[in-house]
């Protein structure tokens, strides 16, 4: 079995991994987000740093995917983690054009062959208010200069790559705004059988990429 957590900035992917990880006992792998060099530039100045910014995080998920995923999956172990392969490219829509953007997906497009697609998506929905609430409320440094414009326009860009998404994968949308996924065992287990029942209607993954 292996879900992958999706949605935008904020809106707890990283919370519900964490929570899933011991009810499906699964190995747990995260995005590592914050030794991207260029980071707190970016959201300082995203047209000069964006280019610098998204190469770094692509080439960072491919390594950390193909490194992790098949060795897990192999040894017949679930796996759970909080962001996709594919979500890289819908940044790279918003914050590159041009050449940059071109070149972008001629990497991008030779590196996601070889990527061990999830069984799920698990695809957390937000308005742009309670994720701009939610973090404010981590008060990450980095994100301190967020703008809720930014915010919306990739919470609007979410929703359409997951209504074209078409990879051979199932997406569960689950609206969070009234749900305390946090401190309520009740929103727990309420999506814990959310997942369990998707899975079981999910096609099963038994081929991995070819190296």
């Amino acid at each position: 079995m292996y879900i992958a957590i999706e949605g935008v900035i904020g809106v707890g992917k990283t919370t519900l991994a964490r929570l899933l990880q011991q009810r499906f006992d699964a190995e747990l792998r995260l995005e590592v987000f914050d030794e991207n060099p260029f980071l707190s530039d970016f959201y300082a100045d995203r047209a000069r740093y964006a280019f610098q910014t998204q190469i770094f995080f692509l080439l960072s998920r491919y390594h950390q995917q193909n490194r992790f995923a098949p060795d897990i999956l192999s040894q017949g172990k679930n796996l759970i983690t909080d962001y996709t392969f594919a979500k890289d490219a819908l940044f790279a829509r918003i914050n590159l054009v041009g050449d940059e953007l071109d070149m972008y997906y001629n990497v991008h497009d030779a590196l996601a062959e070889k990527i061990q697609l999830p069984e799920l998506i698990v695809y957390l929905q937000a308005s742009t208010d309670v994720l701009m609430q939610r973090i404010a409320r981590r008060d990450r440094p980095y994100e301190r200069q967020m703008e809720r414009a930014y915010i919306d326009t990739l919470n609007q860009s979410y929703e359409g790559f997951f209504d074209d998404y078409i990879k051979g994968v199932p997406v569960l949308r689950i609206p969070t705004d009234e749900l305390d996924i946090v401190s309520s065992p009740q929103a727990q287990d309420h999506v814990e059988k959310l997942i369990r029942d998707a899975l079981q209607s999910a096609p099963r993954q038994t081929q991995f990429p070819l190296e």
